[in-house]
């Protein structure tokens, strides 16, 4: 079985060693499965890959952004990436929420490892004023578990989520950036 969490933490260590550089969402895709593939021999790394390829249906999104399996789908890992670049903290930070939830399905679904990994450039999503409701796990350390409910928008305190698990949000250092890893 993959240690994933390893291999990604190894991963922020790389690019830093290297000097590559991320500046969006995609570059981190990207960047993370030309490692993957270089490092996992007899492995399949794609992007974007839809859960119905697994027989999974019945999810809170559609598509992995990575997906790490072997041949004959014996064996699957999913990650999920997130780099927010226009503020907007609390929908983010939901969105956030959201990843989790995702990869909590697939592990049910059988997936050997889930992860969702998080960069940031923008402090005010693990510090600011605010430390209460969807800001707490994110900014305070609470643990993201039970009900999350959206905090903004039209469907705000009646969309929620369910995290039915417990994840502590530790924040790591990477240049002037930061990231987080969750393992699923």
């Amino acid at each position: 079985m993959i240690n994933l969490k390893e291999i990604v933490i190894d991963f922020f260590d790389y690019i830093n060693k290297n000097n590559i550089e991320l500046y969006n969402e995609f570059s981190l895709q990207h960047e993370l499965g030309i490692y993957l593939r270089n490092n996992l021999i007899g492995y399949k790394v794609q992007f974007e890959r839809n859960v119905s390829y697994f027989g999974i249906v019945n999810t809170v999104k559609r598509e992995i952004d990575i997906s790490i399996f072997n041949e004959d789908l014996t064996e699957c890992y999913a990650i999920e990436l997130k780099y927010p670049r226009n503020g907007e903290y609390p929908e983010q930070m939901y969105a956030f929420t959201k990843d989790i939830v995702f990869m909590e399905q697939l592990k049910k679904e059988g997936f050997a490892k889930t992860m969702v990994v998080t960069v940031i450039d923008d402090m005010n999503f693990c510090q600011g004023k605010k430390k209460d409701g969807i800001y707490a796990y994110y900014r305070d350390g609470k643990p993201v578990s039970g009900t999350i409910y959206r905090p903004t928008g039209k469907t705000k305190n009646i969309e929620k989520l369910v995290v039915e698990n417990s994840y502590k949000i530790e924040w790591n250092d990477y240049y002037e950036r930061k990231f987080y890893v969750v393992e699923i």
